[in-house]
C-alpha cells in the first residue's frame, strides 16, 4: 500500500472535517446509530427474527440501496434458503466464536443471495472494530492506494480473503488515528473512502476491459459453483434493472427449468421471454437439451447461452446440428454479464444517491 499517499488523503480528509464540525457530527452520529442497530440483534435475537425483522435488518444496509423493491428481494432470500436456516446463518456469521475465516466460508457455502457487500456490512455494523465494509468503492479506494491480489469478483472473495483486507482497513485505521483521528474504527475508514478515495479516473478504470478469469471448466467444483451462482444472479439484477420481470430457476416449459428468464409484455406481441442457461462445469448435451424443451414454449423469442469463449465455441458448434436453435440461439461471455452489472450497479447506486424517488416506493 502506498503509505504517502495515503497519508496525503488523511490529511485532507481531516481537514475536510475540521472545516464542516455539522457534518462531521452528523456522520459520527450515523455511525453510532447503526452500529447500536446492529449490535442489539445478538444472536437469540436474530435466530428468532420474523420476516418483517428480518425485511428491516436487510433494508437498512446501503448495499440494498440499488433496490427500489427491496422486499422482493428479501423474499427471494427467504425463498431460496429457508428462513430458519437463514437466521441461523447469520447469527453464526454475526457472533459465533470460529475464525472469520471458517464463518465467511461457511455462510458463502450455505447461503443463496446474500453475497461479500452484505455480509461485510453487517459485521462491519456489529462490529466496527473488527470487520470492513467490502464493495465497488473499497475496491476503487483499495487499488487506488495499490494494494495488491484484489478480488474483483465474489467468487474470488474467500474467508481468507476478508480476513487479510479487514488487517489492511485495520492498517488505515493506524495511520487515520496517528494523524489525529483517534477514536477511528473500520466504520469510520468506510466514510474515509467514501469522502476521500473515490478518485474519478479510478472509477472509470473499474469498468475498462479487466484480465480474463480463467477457463470455467479448469477451475475447482466449489469456483465453478461460485462462478454459476453469480453470473446466473448477476443476469436476473440485469433484468431487474432494466424494468424487466426477472426470475432464476424458471420452469417454461415441460422438463425445462433455466437458470434464468427477462419476461416483458410488448404492444401486440404479448409476453416474450428471453432465456439464460449460465454454463460452468457439466454437460453441453444437458444445456442443448433444455434449450430445446425452452423453445417449445412459444413465448420463448430468444435463448442466450452464457459462459467463458472456449465454453461458448463448443455450444456453438453443438448447436450448428439442432434445426430448432438455428434462429434463436446467442451467446454472452460471463466476464461482459459481470462488467454490465457492475456498471447498471454503479449508474442505479448514483441516481438513487440523489432521492429522487423515495425508500420503500
Amino acid at each position: 500500500m502506498n503509505t504517502d499517499l495515503l497519508r496525503k488523503h488523511i490529511k485532507n480528509y481531516l481537514a475536510k472535517l475540521t472545516a464542516s464540525p455539522k457534518k462531521f457530527d452528523e456522520d459520527i452520529k450515523e455511525r453510532q446509530e447503526r452500529a447500536a442497530y446492529y449490535k442489539s440483534w445478538t444472536t437469540d435475537k436474530l435466530r428468532k427474527m420474523t420476516k418483517d425483522d428480518l425485511a428491516e435488518y436487510l433494508s437498512k444496509l446501503w448495499a440494498m440501496r440499488i433496490w427500489g423493491n427491496k422486499q422482493y428481494v428479501v423474499d427471494q432470500i427467504v425463498d431460496d434458503n429457508g428462513l430458519p436456516a437463514l437466521l441461523g446463518n447469520i447469527a453464526d456469521l454475526v457472533w459465533s466464536n470460529q475464525s472469520i475465516e471458517n464463518r465467511w466460508d461457511s455462510f458463502r457455502k450455505n447461503v443463496k443471495g446474500i453475497g461479500p457487500a452484505m455480509m461485510s456490512e453487517i459485521l462491519c455494523h456489529a462490529h466496527p472494530e473488527e470487520y470492513m465494509l467490502w464493495n465497488r468503492r473499497a475496491y476503487v479506494a483499495l487499488n487506488y492506494l495499490g494494494v495488491p491480489d484484489l478480488p474483483r469478483y465474489n467468487y474470488q472473495f474467500t474467508g481468507k480473503k476478508y480476513a487479510q483486507l479487514c488487517a489492511t482497513a485495520e492498517e488505515i485505521a493506524q495511520e487515520m488515528r496517528a494523524l489525529g483521528s483517534k477514536d477511528t474504527n473500520l466504520l469510520i475508514v468506510d466514510y474515509f473512502i467514501w469522502d476521500e478515495l473515490q478518485v474519478a479516473d479510478t472509477l472509470e478504470g473499474i469498468f475498462k476491459p479487466q484480465p480474463a478469469p480463467p477457463p470455467v471448466e479448469k477451475v475447482d467444483d466449489k469456483t465453478s459453483t461460485f462462478i454459476h451462482d453469480e453470473v446466473r444472479d448477476a443476469i436476473v439484477a440485469i433484468g431487474n434493472m432494466l424494468n424487466l420481470q426477472a426470475e432464476k430457476e424458471k420452469k417454461v416449459s415441460t422438463g425445462a427449468v433455466v437458470d434464468a428468464v427477462w419476461e416483458a409484455t410488448i404492444g401486440n406481441m404479448g409476453r416474450v421471454i428471453y432465456v439464460f442457461e449460465v454454463q460452468t462445469k457439466g454437460s453441453i448435451d444437458s444445456l442443448m437439451m433444455n434449450f430445446i424443451r425452452a423453445v417449445t414454449n412459444p413465448a420463448v423469442q430468444r435463448l442466450v447461452a452464457v459462459s467463458d469463449p472456449p465454453q461458448l465455441a463448443k455450444i456453438q458448434a453443438e448447436a450448428a446440428a439442432v434445426p430448432q436453435l438455428k434462429d434463436k440461439l446467442t451467446y454472452w461471455n460471463y466476464a461482459e454479464v459481470l462488467a454490465v452489472h457492475t456498471a447498471l450497479e454503479s449508474v442505479t447506486d448514483a441516481i438513487n444517491s440523489l432521492g429522487l424517488v423515495p425508500q420503500g416506493f
